[in-house]
């Protein structure tokens, strides 16, 4: 069957990206046959739009939201305020009251300073403290500006006790695209010793956030290497993971995802173009091919720095190659792959106006751009598919 994103792209003539509302759906599905019985939150912040917050919530997923404006999307587009929570720690006295305004009671913290806040303008709040985690193994670590030590956890869920909001949970975030299984292994042990210590002090908790990090499948490293995550063996462990939670704890324990670019990033597809491909000569004497795109890293690429996204030209198939450093078009030098891990290989024949496909860039396009840096205009998108109960 012919892709309705490919009848997209080959249609269209100006730079846009496509989200396929049907991949995503079935992207929900499978998760949830893979974790049964685990409340889906859709990370919001990795893709914005609200055609996808619609399917998403069409299927029965909710959100995790970082601040008023997302809850308030999330609200108009239909989600019910009961499946979606505050997930972001950093947050000011109005952040808080405004969520609380709309009708938020699931709030996260990392410290005593926050929830004290939270006591105070989400009076009977449910709060849930996210740990630390050292992220290692994901291309984003997410270590430092977030979370907090076990011992801190337990001060802090036994503080709100005290000040009247009902203590509910535990969080995690194992770092953005984690690539292997041992970092969920050590998350559920280090949520086991907080669980236990929180027991002994009689305080029971309702659920545990497993939090995002989930890998997509379609990108490719930094050195032009597909990546390969182990995905069946990383849901294997966090089935083994909440089943050891469950004993240690109680059986009552829920479970909340949070997953974000795992459900989109192979969903969208951006129909780019080519500015140039030329030929410099480095300092050394030696000759250097660059292709420039029309979007890079400003205007949906934000994550060049990091991995590379495939490329497909579909009108030169089977061309010669040459090796060629990828960039965006901005008079940035940032705005470019890191060249010096390798090479992309490129049509040696293309010319400026033929169309690229940028494949699995449905994470962080929208929501990862410039309102116009260098007067290169953020992407426009469109939606195809979608609709499966």
């Amino acid at each position: 069957m012919r892709s309705p994103v490919i009848t997209v792209l080959e249609g269209a003539t100006e730079d846009r990206i496509v989200f396929d509302l049907t991949g995503i759906e079935d992207g929900y599905d499978r998760l949830r046959r893979e974790l049964p019985g685990v409340d889906i939150r859709f990370a919001m912040k990795a893709c914005p739009v609200d055609e996808v917050l619609g399917c998403l919530a069409g299927k029965g997923a909710g959100v995790d939201a970082a601040s008023p404006r997302e809850l308030e999307q999330a609200l108009r587009v239909g989600v019910p305020v009961g499946r979606m929570h505050y997930g972001n720690t950093v947050k000011s006295d109005r952040d808080i009251a405004d969520a609380h305004r709309l009708g938020v009671r699931d709030f996260a913290t990392d410290s005593l300073e926050d929830m004290a806040a939270i006591a105070v303008h989400a009076p009977g709040a449910r709060v849930f403290v996210r740990l630390a985690t050292g992220g290692e193994g994901a291309l984003w670590g997410l270590s430092d500006k977030f979370g907090c030590t076990p011992a801190d956890a337990v001060r802090i869920l036994t503080a709100a006790r005290e000040k009247g909001l009902t203590p509910s949970g535990l969080s995690v975030h194992v770092g953005s695209q984690q690539m292997t299984a041992d970092a969920w292994h050590s998350a559920v042990e280090r949520l086991a010793d907080v669980l236990t210590a929180l027991g002994r002090r009689g305080i029971l908790l309702d659920h545990v956030n497993l939090g995002g990090g989930l890998p997509a499948l379609g990108y490719l490293d930094r050195y032009g290497t597909p990546l390969d995550p182990p995905l069946d063996k990383i849901f294997a462990v966090i089935r083994e993971g909440m089943r050891h939670l469950r004993k240690v704890h109680g059986e009552h324990l829920a479970f909340v995802m949070e997953p974000g670019r795992h459900l989109v990033a192979d969903h969208g597809v951006i129909r780019a173009h080519v500015a140039r491909l030329s030929k410099r000569r480095r300092p050394d004497g030696e000759p250097q091919y660059w292709l420039y795109l029309s979007c890079g890293k400003f205007n949906g690429l934000y994550e060049m720095d990091a991995l590379q996204y495939r490329l497909v030209f579909p009108t030169h198939h089977d061309a010669e190659s040459v090796p060629a450093v990828v960039a965006g078009p901005t008079c940035d030098s940032d705005d470019a792959y890191p060249h010096e891990h390798g090479l992309v290989q490129v049509p040696a024949a293309l010319a400026s106006g033929d169309p690229v496909w940028v494949l699995s860039s449905g994470a962080y396009a929208i929501s990862y751009t410039t309102q116009g840096f260098n007067g290169f205009d953020p992407l426009p998108y469109v939606c195809t598919g979608g609709g499966r109960p």
